[in-house]
């Protein structure tokens, strides 16, 4: 037995759900047409699951959850969408607009329009903590996600990189900000998951690691700066991204250098 409503994702099987979302991202998936007037749109019910999954995180993401945040019933969903699946790839569709970071990078060279799409990319992922939860290695393409690969793609045109190499850039750059991403929400959520707060958990290590310091195994390390710890995220993403961005520069002018020898 099921409650759910026949032709949801959960009863035609998984498999089904890439050509629904498909037909859902590019618009040709008609809209209610019977029935009392909806008082529903697909919009509304995407911008609420994001909310959920941004408040709770994507665990809580259910289509039950979604329908009580609207004030309506389970099944008034499955008019719009099949199934908590193809919800999902909407509301990656929706996290994915690049339009704002396209507009950012207008007139700047490859090495400026890398450096606003991984900015935009690591900001989404902040306001979104739950992206970090998706399997992104098969993506469904919608409008949004094409143009954000597109606008990365663009942007390594004529540099003297071949297609591979444009791509392995953009998966390069893109594993370094999710990477960061994650350190940065870890740690952020670390004391509220431990009940241990970070100056408790320096000073339970201090005495420890004070001698440890004093002891001369550890001579590297113990001549550091006092302040050698004391960047910020930011301040490290940037380092990073440019550092980054310095090897991708440096394998351009090589392939320049070549085609001019």
């Amino acid at each position: 037995m099921t409650n759910e409503q026949p032709g949801t994702t959960e009863q035609q099987g998984p498999a089904n759900y890439l050509s629904r979302s498909m037909e859902l991202l590019w618009g040709s998936r008609e809209r209610p047409s019977r029935g009392p007037k909806p008082g529903l749109t697909l919009d509304r019910i995407v911008e609420t699951a994001i909310s959920v999954a941004d408040t709770d995180g994507l665990d809580a993401l259910s289509m039950r959850r979604v329908a009580r945040e609207l004030g309506v019933g389970t099944m008034s969903l499955y008019r719009y969408v099949p199934g908590r699946a193809e919800l999902l790839v909407l509301m990656l569709e929706r996290v994915s607009d690049p339009s704002e970071d396209i507009d950012e990078a207008k007139g700047r060279d490859w090495r400026g329009i890398l450096a606003v799409s991984a900015r935009g990319t690591r900001r989404v992922y902040l306001e979104h903590p739950w992206l970090l939860q998706v399997n992104w290695t098969r993506p469904v393409f919608g409008p949004n996600v094409l143009a954000g690969v597109e606008f990365m793609i663009a942007g390594l045109a004529n540099v003297g990189l071949d297609d591979q190499e444009r791509i392995s850039v953009m998966m390069a750059i893109d594993g370094y900000v999710t990477g960061t991403v994650r350190t940065q929400v870890q740690y952020a959520s670390a004391a509220e998951e431990s009940g241990v707060s970070d100056e408790e958990f320096w000073k339970l290590q201090y005495p420890i690691l004070e001698q440890a310091m004093e002891s001369g195994r550890y001579p590297a390390l113990a001549g550091l700066a006092e302040d050698a710890f004391d960047g910020g995220m930011e301040e490290s993403f940037e380092f990073g991204l440019q550092r980054l961005l310095d090897g991708i520069e440096a394998l351009i002018e090589s392939r320049r250098s070549r085609r001019c020898s």
